[in-house]
């Protein structure tokens, strides 16, 4: 079932990101934000640790149904996470000089974003990618 390879890579993205935030937020934040303080690596491990907690999430959905009415929660938790990441991450690129790591991750949230849509208004996807009657 696709929805269940969609937790599955959701997990496991969220997992790493959160693993690298948790663990490594001395080396990503000032890579990715310029002049980040060192007094604020406690926000990464804070995002971290939220990352964690999605991963653990969608990877314990990961074989139940998701889309349409089915695991709405988990599905509407996961599109608005995603979108409002992608739209904070788009806004500061578009309108400062990013390195292309912030691009290419707003352009992964934008995906994750529209992946979780989909599922949300149009319904879990069947073996061929047709979504199934509710």
């Amino acid at each position: 079932m696709i929805s269940s390879t969609i937790c599955r890579i959701n997990a496991l993205i969220l997992a790493v990101a959160g693993g690298i935030l948790l663990f490594a937020p001395d080396n990503v934040l000032p890579a990715l934000v310029t002049g980040y303080p060192p007094s604020g690596f406690w926000l990464g491990q804070l995002l971290g640790a939220a990352c964690l907690g999605f991963a653990a999430l969608n990877w314990l959905q990961r074989n139940a149904v998701v889309g349409g009415i089915y695991s709405r929660p988990l599905v509407f938790a996961n599109l608005i996470f995603y979108f409002v990441g992608a739209m904070s991450l788009l806004r500061l690129a578009v309108n400062t000089q990013r390195p292309v790591a912030v691009w290419w991750l707003a352009i992964l949230l934008v995906l994750l974003a529209a992946v979780y849509a989909v599922l949300l208004f149009r319904g879990p996807f069947g073996a061929l990618g047709e979504a199934k009657d509710a």
